[in-house]
């Protein structure tokens, strides 16, 4: 068969490569084209666009990409419509990729969602949307799971990925005197910074988290790379570079070794937890007071904006979201989780409770065969 999937982050891109990976167990005959990034290349397919030339942020961001953004959604509508696939993958990427099921729909292609986007968080009137254009949703959150039903979209939950991409890692069993020798680095507790992975993300938070340094000088800091940038681009962030070391494709060998981490909102909260790592969890937009004040009052309909403690139902860790991420406010929750022990236990009995809710890995083979299956009960 011939698959399309279009993944629009680097959390996306190692989704879908683990997914393509057991498709091709099922189908020794697939054929994969895709929107992505560099693991899903390594599985093989064709690459149409990389994700480092599409990912926004923000609405200011998107207004001043508009015509870029309607040009990539030209290209795919049409690279589409040329390849003919037997089912169109999205994952996550819902600005995207909600046009893209719309069109898919309307030329009668099979579609499939797989990472929900997080329209349970905010706009949750697109569930309509999705109900109309999507053929069925494959959920990685029991939540997710529960919403989806309540409002009549077909949906199974699959278990979730990144179980299975922490169960595979690299360095999995290493010991921290290897990991220190092995990136020549100082016998120093780590502190692991995770900026993102999107260039309005990065430049906005980093500055914030290195500066974070000089009130712990006991401590290395070691900021995670995103696979899409170059030491280069890190290094315009680090006046002091020879002190801040940026190691890449290893963040889960890092927060592995971390004594604690700074981690920007997203999917590495919660790989941050499975790892056993005590974050501080950070975000911030552009427009200050009042995306501040739109975002709580009138955007975000869930009480936290980490997964960690939306699937926990609690406060397991801190969030500084918008205003309330200053550098105060950082300096005195990382002083809390590197040194008073009361709370970095609560927040380990909180990872604990996190890990029975999502249960063990194997996400990535059971949605394969879940597809796999429904693509063959269509054509028979």
């Amino acid at each position: 068969m011939k698959y399309y999937i279009i993944a629009g982050e680097a959390s996306g891109d190692l989704h879908a490569s683990n997914l393509i990976k057991e498709l091709k167990q099922l189908d020794s005959e697939a054929d994969f084209r895709f929107w992505g990034g560099d693991l899903m290349a390594a599985q093989g397919g064709t690459l149409v666009r990389h994700y480092r030339d599409t990912a926004w942020m923000g609405v200011w961001e998107v207004l001043m990409h508009l015509k870029s953004i309607f040009r990539n959604l030209d290209e795919c509508r049409e690279d589409i419509l040329r390849y003919r696939p037997d089912v169109i993958i999205l994952v996550d990427y819902p600005g995207f990729n909600l046009r893209i099921a719309r069109f898919a729909n309307e030329f009668g292609f099979k579609v499939f969602y797989y990472i929900s986007p997080k329209i349970w968080a905010w706009n949750t009137g697109r569930v309509k949307k999705i109900k109309k254009w999507v053929d069925k949703m494959f959920t990685i959150l029991p939540f997710e799971t529960d919403f989806f039903a309540k409002h009549g979209v077909p949906v199974v939950y699959s278990g979730n990925p990144i179980l299975d991409a922490i169960n595979e890692r690299k360095y999995k069993d290493e010991k921290r005197e290897d990991f220190l020798s092995r990136h020549s680095l100082p016998d120093r507790p780590i502190i692991a910074i995770l900026p993102g992975s999107r260039t309005q993300e990065i430049e906005r938070l980093l500055p914030d988290m290195l500066a974070m340094k000089k009130y712990f000088p006991e401590h290395q800091f070691i900021v995670a790379g995103a696979p899409s940038f170059s030491s280069d681009y890190y290094n315009n962030f680090l006046p002091e570079r020879e002190h801040v070391k940026v190691i890449f494709d290893e963040t889960y060998a890092l927060l592995q070794q971390a004594k604690a981490a700074m981690v920007t909102s997203g999917t590495a909260t919660l790989e941050a937890a499975l790892l056993n790592c005590p974050q501080v969890v950070c975000y911030k937009m552009w427009g200050g007071a009042f995306t501040d004040f739109v975002a709580k009052k009138i955007i975000i309909k869930v009480p936290y904006i980490s997964l960690v403690n939306l699937i926990a139902g609690r406060e397991v860790v801190a969030e500084l979201f918008q205003k309330d991420m200053t550098g105060e406010n950082l300096k005195a929750e990382l002083q809390k989780i590197l040194f008073d022990e009361s709370v970095r236990h609560k927040i380990f009995d909180g990872y604990d409770e996190i890990r029975q809710i999502m249960g063990g890995p194997g996400s990535s083979k059971k949605t394969a065969r879940l597809m796999w299956e429904a693509l063959q009960e269509d054509g028979e």
